[in-house]
Formats: C-alpha cells, sequence, structure tokens
C-alpha cells in the first residue's frame, strides 16, 4: 500500500513540474540551505497538494477522494468558502509519513448560466467511468475551450478558468517547515525565497494565519505558462508552491487540519 502512495505522489509531483519549473527551483534551494547547514542531505517533506475538480456528479469531490480512501486515508476535515462558492475537504492517512490531501469543489449551481454551460461541455468529454482510472488524478484536461470562453470563466471564477486549463493535476505541493532543521519561521523562509528572486503572494499579508490559529501558510504566486486554446495561444498562471507550519494544540501534538481564512487567500496565487 505504501509503495501505491508513493508512486501516486511521484506521479503528481513529475506532472506538477512540468507545468511550474520554479518549483523546482524553489525545492533545490530550500534542500540546499538545509544541507549547507547540516552534515547529512536533507530531502523535504511534503505537508500536503491541493486537487480542483467541479460538483458534478462523475468528477466531483468524492469521486478524487475515492483514490486517497481506497489507499488508507480518511476524511478529517470540511470547509466552505462561501464567497469563492467553493467546498472542500482535507484527508489524513494513518501513517504521518504521508502527505495531507486537501480537495475542493467548485459549486457550480452557483455560477452564472453562461459560465455553467461552459463547464458543462468540458465535462461532457469525459467518460462517466474516467474518474475511476489509476492516472486520472494527473490526467490534466479531457477538452478544448477558445479564448473568449477562457476569459469568460476568468471574469467570474478564476478557480473556473484554472480548470479549464489544468484539468485534474495538483495545484500545488507544499513544504512542511516542521520538518526543516535550520528554518524557525516562515519569515526566514519568506525572506530566504524574496532575496532568491521569487515572488510570494501576498493577498492577506504574505502569511496567513499564525499561532493564534495553529496554522501558519505561504506561498509563491504561481508560474506563467504560454497554452493554446483552439483559437490561439494565451499566457495563463499554472501552479504555485506552498509552506506550512503548524503550531501544537494543548494536546502537545501538532495541528493537522486546514484553515479555511488562510486557504481562502492562498486559493489567489493562481490569480493573474
Amino acid at each position: 500500500m505504501h509503495n501505491k502512495i508513493d508512486s501516486l505522489f511521484s506521479h503528481l509531483w513529475q506532472d506538477y513540474l512540468a507545468i511550474t519549473p520554479s518549483a523546482k527551483k524553489v525545492h533545490d534551494l530550500l534542500e540546499e540551505f538545509e544541507s549547507g547547514h547540516s552534515d547529512k542531505s536533507t530531502k523535504l517533506v511534503n505537508d500536503h497538494i491541493a486537487l480542483r475538480t467541479f460538483n458534478i456528479e462523475k468528477i466531483n469531490l468524492d469521486k478524487l477522494a475515492s483514490h486517497f480512501l481506497a489507499l488508507g486515508y480518511t476524511e478529517q476535515g470540511q470547509y466552505d468558502f462561501t464567497e469563492k462558492k467553493l467546498r472542500a475537504k482535507h484527508f489524513e492517512h494513518a501513517s504521518d509519513m504521508h502527505p495531507k490531501v486537501f480537495i475542493s469543489e467548485l459549486l457550480i449551481e452557483e455560477m452564472p448560466v453562461d459560465v455553467q454551460k461552459i463547464i458543462l461541455k468540458m465535462v461532457d468529454n469525459i467518460a462517466d467511468d474516467q474518474s475511476l482510472k489509476d492516472n486520472f488524478l494527473y490526467s490534466g484536461t479531457h477538452w478544448q475551450i477558445n479564448t473568449q470562453e477562457y476569459d469568460t470563466l476568468v471574469a467570474h471564477s478564476e478557480y473556473a478558468a484554472w480548470m479549464s486549463v489544468w484539468g485534474f493535476r495538483a495545484n500545488h505541493f507544499t513544504v512542511s517547515l516542521n520538518h526543516m532543521q535550520h528554518f524557525n519561521s516562515l519569515e526566514q523562509m519568506n525572506t530566504l525565497l524574496k532575496e532568491s528572486g521569487f515572488v510570494l503572494n501576498s493577498s492577506g499579508g504574505e502569511i496567513k494565519g499564525g499561532p493564534e490559529v495553529l496554522l501558519a501558510q505561504s506561498s509563491t504566486m504561481a508560474d506563467k505558462i504560454e497554452v493554446k486554446f483552439t483559437n490561439g495561444k494565451k499566457t495563463i498562471p499554472s501552479c504555485f508552491y506552498e509552506f506550512a507550519q503548524r503550531y501544537p494544540m494543548g494536546s502537545g501534538n501538532l495541528y493537522q487540519g486546514f484553515v479555511a481564512a488562510s486557504a481562502n487567500k492562498i486559493f489567489e496565487s493562481t490569480h493573474n
């Protein structure tokens, strides 16, 4: 089972790097920093990944989650993002060796009719049993759209626009600061990243949350990648890299959940 989990995350990671070249640079920078302050090489630990979808039955949140439930994950939290018209759940494995998984879905019935039509047309291209396939979580798009359709989606939901271009894949990976030996705070990590030329998401402040909510998060802004549409090309945001610092609860164990107010701002890492 552990091999299957490792294989899934390896596929998700390689797929993510293919459209997020900055993530490899960040990953190497942080590993070099850690190793430079240690007599042994250091591997970064992934706190969690995030996946996006629509609340259409054949590809909804529960369909994506079923892949992780089959590997021993269990649902541990639910979250609502009223303003962005999203809901989400997070999943954990009994072994803390494996990353947490955060899956969200767009409530399409709350979108304008023209947006719903575009999304439904896209999803019509997916076979009813497609979501059961082993590679579905990193299968990308199953449709093509034009630039006008993309612009319509952007105007109402950046999330829907992102899905229209990138489809099913990890929206981000997350470095666990708690597993690092030589970073004491996200401030310290953010400073190194900025000095190295990386642009951070400043929506709601560079650091979202903190000890008072038991979780602090920051992230880069998504890379910009040229994408082919049916009627031309456009350079648009792809994926980003997140950084998380978890704080101990009263029990002494680190908090493992998510904070909706912070996640709300992290979503904006893929804004134009």
